[in-house]
């Protein structure tokens, strides 16, 4: 099998993906690195130094790159990742799609335009402890699905979104949305329905008030992360413009009459998920979300708590990136670069996702009061189901 050629562009945070793309002989290799900044370039040489590294997206895109990854700052995806398909060449975009809802449209409509396959990088769709929770649903455990009610407990908020581009709205539009994509977009996958309707209520409740700021040009959140920065109140060299939410609570309906909720705090002393699906015969609920954490289900008539019914573990996965996540969204990705169809990453779910955010953002900033999401147009979603091949050729 001749190795894919892949492009990356933006080699800073989520360049760790690079393990899992880089691997010549075995089915696909970095050719090309773009990136405008010194050390990103720098590191780039280090770790793939036959690729071309360059700081021009047309250098790369003429390249003869098979495919790129975009895994720039949120602000940037919607614009490079157009371009990319405009040159025919298919798009790994990192979550969320876009920062703004007209732009995550636009994407969207320039892929089936020009025919470009574009993936996108939710990779906690490929988390051993939603597809557990996903299988039993599927399974018919407990029934169908009525609520889904999540709470995010961000304990690494601090030192991951308020010292660098995270904690500028005008980067992320806020973290409802920047950190909140992939939970709303779970949200959709295990309910099997999107939202109609959000509202929303938060504030800047912590963060705001610490005063200690520096300029962190040419630094990356390993240079300060660290457990000792505790508690939240004491910590210093936030970014210049902090003016995002550390803590967001949004109400959702959904299709189908089916309800959902989503809290997110950024300054609590632990760091998981914990979702809670509720059926008509039952309910689900994980207790960590690493592998041999426990996921617990009630499908008996009980009298107060009760120790759940069954108890079910997360599997063990090898070795990578988000407890295998990572791994299993490269090969996917790679797989629909060569042979195209449906994948469990969605971009009309991805979009889905996205609106949600935004406008929950939009209602938290506001007065509360629901808002409504407007519907893709149904041809664009049909092209997508149908693995982003048009009706003729289907």
């Amino acid at each position: 099998m001749v190795d894919l050629q892949i492009g990356i562009i933006g080699f800073g945070a989520r360049s760790t993906l690079q393990e899992e793309v880089h691997r010549p002989g075995h089915g696909s290799r970095i050719t090309a690195v773009c990136d405008l900044a010194l050390r990103a370039r720098e590191d780039a040489r280090l770790l793939v130094p036959d690729a071309l590294i360059t700081d021009s997206l047309d250098e790369l895109l003429s390249s003869g790159v098979d495919a790129v990854m975009v895994l720039t700052p949120d602000d940037t995806h919607a614009a490079l990742s157009i371009r990319a398909l405009e040159a025919g060449v298919p798009v790994f975009c990192e979550k969320p799609l876009a920062i703004d809802l007209a732009d995550a449209d636009r994407m969207l409509e320039t892929a089936r335009r020009t025919g470009t396959g574009l993936y996108i990088g939710h990779n906690m769709r490929h988390m051993p402890v939603i597809t557990l929770m996903r299988g039993l649903i599927q399974s018919g455990r407990i029934g169908q699905v009525k609520a889904v009610w999540v709470r995010h407990f961000v304990g690494h908020g601090g030192d991951f979104y308020f010292k660098d581009w995270h904690a500028d709205r005008r980067r992320t539009t806020g973290l409802l949305l920047q950190k909140g994509a992939h939970d709303i977009d779970i949200i959709h996958w295990l309910a099997g329905a999107y939202s109609e309707r959000v509202s929303a209520m938060g504030a800047l409740s912590v963060y705001g008030e610490i005063t200690d700021r520096r300029d962190r040009t040419g630094e990356r959140m390993p240079d300060w992360f660290s457990m000792d920065n505790w508690p939240p109140t004491a910590l210093t060299g936030l970014h210049p413009v902090v003016d995002v939410e550390d803590i967001s609570m949004v109400n959702m309906q959904l299709e189908g009459g089916i309800f959902a909720s989503y809290q997110q705090c950024h300054f609590t002393p632990d760091y998981w998920r914990n979702y809670t699906v509720i059926g008509t015969e039952g309910r689900i609920e994980n207790f960590g979300d690493v592998a041999g954490s426990e996921v617990k289900l009630w499908n008996r008539r009980h009298a107060g708590a009760a120790a759940a019914d069954e108890t079910f573990i997360v599997p063990e996965v090898p070795d990578a990136g988000h407890d295998g996540a990572d791994a299993l969204l490269v090969a996917e990705f790679l797989r629909f670069v060569r042979h195209g169809g449906l994948t469990e990453t969605s971009p009309v779910a991805a979009r889905e996702a996205v609106a949600a955010g935004i406008l929950a953002t939009a209602s938290l900033r506001g007065d509360g009061s629901a808002i409504e999401i407007p519907p893709l147009d149904p041809e664009l979603v049909a092209y997508f189901e149908r693995g982003q091949v048009d009706a003729v050729r289907a």
